[in-house]
């Protein structure tokens, strides 16, 4: 449970060393969803399955600025670890728990009371309603838990350790595995006992977290109290920016499926089927770009360009190298990837198509991964909005768009894959040209 210092010592070794726990982390993460699909389909059926795939897109749209706001945690705590500040660390670790225990409980609140009429809005068939009412409820009852545990892995990255994470998103995943067919079959609470499995499991996880970080003395938590007005204001100058950027990527998601759903079903059934394949495919690219995000903001805390300079070109070599690996290997086990989600002949097709096209775009995406992480970092939040804008906005939708109406079907992965190439120039040559490096995160207390 050692905290690392990224000011020294090897980057080889501390960019592999503590990116690959967070890339296992990372992968729990994307199978505890797999897993809680899986026992819902299996046990209610179809239905049932829609309502949570519904209510799970309302979860994570109204998670997706928290999950920013994490973001700016973890900039800012790093650079205090690397100036070596506990002071500023203890008050900054209460600040962000204020603040975002108060977004918790409001968004949750918020979510409880309108919980069907969002799935109204959404357009939800009416068979599913009361499922996916009864299943958003529960899980906006205990949204704390879910933010809880969420913020203190980044608490933890945030400080140099990225193994003790791992520890309580494999419970989550452990315990929502055995839970979900206790509550679902034997408790017979249906669709209810899957979001109360959720509910439980990510509590377990959230107090075991908070328990094993006190007692060690891990993270500096304190008893509560109110933030100063300098800290509020540098969280929400850092944090509604990031949040935003978030926004901006699951809005440009639903953008593109837009194009995709033009196409019918097969398009939409082989298309979602590859999305999954692309989020384990983006697992190491998500991992270093958290890693990058540490060990940079340590070092541009104390200044220390050269290093920050080095961590990226290494970031940036480690990246292509494994996503071209994983490239290859989807390339070769595409039909049989495909199938694992879907059995029908069109949808495989174009599922399969659409893999072999898009898998060697994906180190280009994997550097904007890279690039962001450091100029974020620096406390450049705006920057990357600006700069995820032009990626979803500028470039991918309407590149997918523009191909899709030139190609057909087989123009959506050639759309996306181009517009990853392009838009990783811009990211590299704000990175290079950019003024990210003149930010100073702590200038106003100095004044």
């Amino acid at each position: 449970m050692k905290q690392h210092d990224f000011t020294s010592g090897n980057i080889w070794r501390q960019l592999i060393a503590f990116s690959t726990p967070i890339m296992l982390t990372n992968f729990l993460q994307v199978s505890y969803q797999l897993i809680d699909s899986l026992w819902v389909g299996n046990l209610l059926g179809a239905n049932a399955l829609g309502a949570v795939a519904v209510s799970s897109t309302v979860i994570f749209t109204v998670l997706s600025f928290i999950i920013g706001v994490n973001n700016a945690t973890l900039t800012i705590l790093s650079q205090l670890k690397g100036k070596d500040d506990p002071d500023h660390l203890k008050r900054y670790v209460n600040a962000f728990t204020v603040i975002l225990t108060g977004m918790a409980l409001g968004l949750g609140a918020a979510g409880f009371f309108l919980a069907k009429d969002i799935l109204q809005l959404l357009g939800t068939p009416a068979s599913m309603i009361p499922d996916a009412v009864s299943y958003l409820q529960i899980n906006f009852i205990g949204i704390l838990f879910l933010f809880g545990y969420n913020f203190i892995g980044i608490v933890f990255r945030a400080l140099g350790n990225s193994k003790t994470p791992i520890r309580f998103v494999l419970i989550a995943v452990i315990l929502n595995a055995v839970l979900d067919p206790l509550f679902i079959h034997v408790f017979k609470l249906g669709i209810d006992g899957a979001a109360y499995a959720t509910i439980a499991a990510q509590g377990t996880a959230f107090l075991y977290g908070l328990l094993i970080s006190m007692h060690n003395k891990l993270i500096p938590f304190s008893v509560p109290f109110l933030p100063s007005k300098e800290e509020v204001s540098l969280i929400l100058k850092q944090g509604i920016p990031a949040g935003l950027q978030m926004m901006v990527i699951s809005a440009g998601m639903a953008a593109i499926m837009s194009v995709v759903t033009s196409f019918g079903g097969h398009a939409v059934a082989g298309f979602g089927a590859a999305q999954r394949l692309d989020s384990l495919l983006i697992l190491p690219a998500q991992a270093l770009s958290i890693a990058v995000n540490s060990m940079a903001g340590q070092n541009i805390a104390v200044r220390k360009w050269k290093r920050v300079n080095e961590i990226a070109l290494y970031a940036t070599l480690l990246n292509m190298a494994i996503m071209l690996l994983a490239a290859i290997v989807i390339f070769l086990l595409a039909n049989w990837s495909i199938r694992l989600f879907i059995s029908d002949k069109e949808a495989v097709a174009f599922g399969r198509d659409y893999v072999k096209t898009v898998v060697f775009f994906y180190p280009f995406l994997g550097l904007n991964f890279v690039l962001n992480g450091i100029v974020r970092a620096s406390g450049a939040m705006f920057q990357v909005l600006v700069l995820n804008l032009i990626s979803f906005w500028v470039l991918r939708y309407p590149m997918t768009e523009l191909f899709a109406g030139l190609f057909g079907e087989q123009g959506i992965a050639l759309g996306m894959g181009i517009s990853f190439v392009i838009s990783s120039s811009f990211a590299f040559a704000y990175f290079r040209f950019g003024k990210w490096k003149e930010k100073e995160l702590f200038a106003e207390e100095k004044s």
